[in-house]
């Protein structure tokens, strides 16, 4: 239940993060073309809001709500002087009531004379005022649409440089992962072989620092070249089959993962490991007569000899060597392994800040890419069902905190906040740009009405959308 929380609490921290950055987006490019913003809000607030601040005012309202045709509040706290609005009318700042909602479901940025989720045709029956969206060049109005998109996939850039710069890349080359790779059940039905090793892709050598190899491997038509059984080099052409079974699995599925070699780090005092006299450094390549190359044989063989003795192959020093080692009910026999950075060649690409930017430049694109190249998917049968809520969006962080890992999965939410609200679909960011495209194309600026009522097909479509792929979560949950 604990892994539950922080997963929850790393997602909403993430939200906070994503909202706030497309919000101001849409707000700073509003004051830069003199533009009054009525509410700037973090998660939406039907009913009530937790906190609203009035700058002008100067005041914080605490659980404001609205009775009786006016606004009260659990608590009202001063934080300055009040002021008056600006003589000639222009906006500022203060003129925003800036609010935190209760439902974390994303924010908004209520602009004065746009139609919005906040306001409908009949809000703008008014004669438009100079610092009101509607009032301003069509350019402009693009502009402050586009701005949220923009400053998301700015954000998912400004992440990577900061992963870079901080951590750098710290891989092992698939040239260095002596034991070649273990894939799943759909990998092996495209013709990849637990032991495979990686060599190319489409000709170009494959190289461990590119965030998407998994997923370009995968692609119908990909031929990957791998070195089997350590002397041939083998050529797969990958078919449209192997995508769209896995589009079927979950958000935690691996379609292949480094063979890692049986290498003791150290026994424990007392277990049938020391008693048979294992050493630091030992290698087990066999139990009885079961090659375990890996730890992935290795478990499984354990388990089919427990409680018994049996005789493993042993490296020591380039030698080889047999231990009889009593196995315990439980399968162990008392030691502990070396990770995969203690065995393999670890290549430490450092950057510079200046360095860190182009790099996350290039994650940030080849991110964005291979995340719209598997939109594709969403048009099967497999794909749709593989659609999920937020459920889907807490399981990929991980059930313990971790900065890099933080980080990282909250830059590729970026990416995919900004590619779906540019896709053109009206109540979207996207959908407004599309408008204005036409309109600027044609000169032809659509009505109030017109798009009121696209809004509201586009709000509810959004809101099935949402219900599906929550639900979908909630099927795997309780039924899968």
């Amino acid at each position: 239940m604990e892994s539950f929380w922080i997963k929850a609490l790393q997602l909403v921290v993430a939200l906070v993060i994503l909202v706030t950055v497309h919000e101001f987006g849409h707000y700073i490019f509003a004051r830069i073309f003199g533009i009054r913003v009525n509410r700037f809000y973090l998660f939406f607030n039907p009913g009530f809001s937790l906190l609203k601040y009035y700058p002008l005012e100067g005041v914080v309202k605490v659980i404001a709500y609205d009775k009786n045709g006016s606004e009260t509040s659990w608590l009202t706290f001063k934080v300055g002087k009040p002021r008056e609005p600006r003589a000639d009318g222009k906006p500022t700042w203060r003129d925003t009531v800036y609010g935190l909602g209760w439902l974390p479901l994303g924010g908004y940025c209520d602009i004065a004379g746009m139609v919005d989720e906040t306001k409908s045709s009949k809000d703008l029956e008014s004669e438009p005022q100079p610092w009101e969206f509607r009032s301003k060049a069509a350019y402009k109005r693009l502009l402050v649409m586009v701005a949220g998109v923009l400053f998301n996939f700015i954000l998912a850039i400004v992440i990577y440089a900061g992963i870079a710069f901080h951590w750098g890349d710290r891989v092992v080359p698939f040239s260095a992962m002596t034991e070649g790779m273990d894939f799943s059940a759909e990998m092996h039905d495209a013709g990849f072989r637990d032991g495979d090793m990686l060599l190319s892709l489409n000709g170009r050598r494959l190289d461990a620092k590119d965030y998407s190899v998994a997923w370009d491997i995968m692609q119908p038509g990909a031929v990957v070249e791998v070195l089997r059984d350590k002397k041939d080099t083998v050529a797969l052409t990958v078919t449209d089959d192997l995508l769209k079974t896995i589009a079927t699995k979950g958000s935690d599925y691996r379609p292949m993962t480094v063979r890692i070699p049986v290498v003791v780090a150290k026994t424990v005092n007392g277990e049938p490991a020391e008693k048979a006299g294992l050493l630091p450094g030992d290698r087990i390549v066999s139990v009885g007569s079961t090659l375990t190359p890996a730890i992935s044989e290795f478990m499984p063989a354990l388990q089919a000899v427990k409680d018994s003795v049996v005789a493993l192959g042993i490296i020591r020093d380039g030698k080889a060597t047999v231990a009889d080692v009593a196995v315990s009910a439980a399968g162990k026999i008392g030691i502990q392994m070396l990770s995969p950075d203690e065995i393999f060649e670890v290549e430490t690409v450092e950057y510079s800040l200046l360095g860190s930017i182009p790099r996350g430049w290039e994650i940030g694109v080849d991110r964005l890419t291979s995340y719209v190249s598997s939109l594709k998917l969403l048009f099967s049968k497999e794909g749709a069902q593989s659609v999920g809520g937020f459920g889907t969006l807490g399981s990929l962080f991980p059930d313990t905190w971790n900065w890099y890992s933080f980080w990282q999965i909250t830059a590729f939410l970026s990416v995919i906040l900004a590619f779906m609200n540019i896709i053109p679909i009206p109540a979207l960011d996207g959908g407004y740009t599309l408008f204005l495209l036409v309109e600027i194309v044609t000169r032809r600026k659509p009505s109030e009405k017109f798009l009121e009522y696209a809004n509201m097909v586009g709000m509810a479509f959004l809101f099935l959308l949402l219900i599906y792929a929550n639900g979908n979560d909630i099927y795997r949950l309780l039924i899968k």
